[in-house]
């Protein structure tokens, strides 16, 4: 063990309130493929073309399409070690605050395989779920459930609608330019502002106003220890920065 693993695992060993706050570089190892830049085209079509509630006005239909094989692909990628340590220990210690910028639902599907009694709700999501459905009237009709079976696109007529209102269903994700729910965004910055320790996981730490969460954390007395694969924004605030493989250091850094 090097001497800033086991500085690292000193301080968060302590922790009664710890927050861990993940990104993308989390799921890596999962093999869960990126949807943004060049190598994000699907159809020819860019994510950022996809993702908004004016492609989903538009036409319905090719954005239901493009997240049923968004799903897919997802749904075949399994929990890594360290998505897999974060859930065992979040079930261990309940004052632990899991919040994550991912959609793939893999913080939750650990959850719920560690046995932790609250399931997949002892997430905060603060960009949604790709397996997750809402009405697109929402908040104004209050239908949003999980639903992780298959969507069918093919036509218009078969595209899920709300029992509700018969309003369509959308994707339970924030797109570009929608701002993020209230509630997760209390859950996630009153979480960071109680901690007494923060773990940061495979997040670019680029994305406002989730970025701030772990900054938040570090600004209110909490050690930070960051575990991403180079420098971020947060580095600087980091008690201790750990370069590396987040299936490798974080099943170290939780290691009972």
């Amino acid at each position: 063990m090097t001497p800033e693993l086991g500085r690292a695992r000193a301080l968060l060993a302590g922790a009664q309130r710890l927050l861990v706050f993940t990104g993308a570089g989390v799921s890596a190892e999962s093999g869960v493929p990126t949807f943004r830049g060049a190598g994000g085209m699907w159809n020819a079509r860019r994510a950022e073309d996809l993702a908004t509630p004016e492609a989903f006005a538009r036409d319905p239909r090719l954005v239901w399409e493009w997240y049923a094989w968004r799903r897919g692909l997802v749904a075949r990628c399994e929990p890594n070690a360290a998505h897999d340590a974060i859930a065992r220990h979040a079930r261990a210690h309940a004052g632990t605050t899991v919040v994550t910028q991912n959609v793939d639902g893999l913080h939750q599907r650990a959850a719920v395989a560690a046995g932790d009694p609250r399931g997949a709700a002892s997430v905060v999501a603060l960009h949604g779920t790709l397996f997750g459905v809402r009405c697109e009237r929402w908040p104004a009709c209050p239908t949003r459930l999980p639903h992780d079976g298959p969507i069918d696109a093919s036509d218009h007529a078969t595209l899920p609608r709300c029992d509700a209102c018969g309003a369509l269903l959308r994707p339970d994700v924030v797109w570009f330019g929608e701002a993020l729910d209230a509630a997760d965004l209390e859950a996630a910055f009153g979480a960071a502002q109680r901690a007494d320790a923060c773990l940061v996981v495979g997040t670019s730490a680029l994305v406002q106003p989730a970025a701030s969460v772990a900054a938040t954390a570090a600004r209110s007395g909490a050690p930070l220890v960051e575990v991403n694969a180079e420098d971020t924004p947060l580095s600087s605030l980091a008690a201790v920065a750990l370069r590396g493989r987040a299936a490798e250091l974080v099943p170290a850094l939780l290691a009972q």
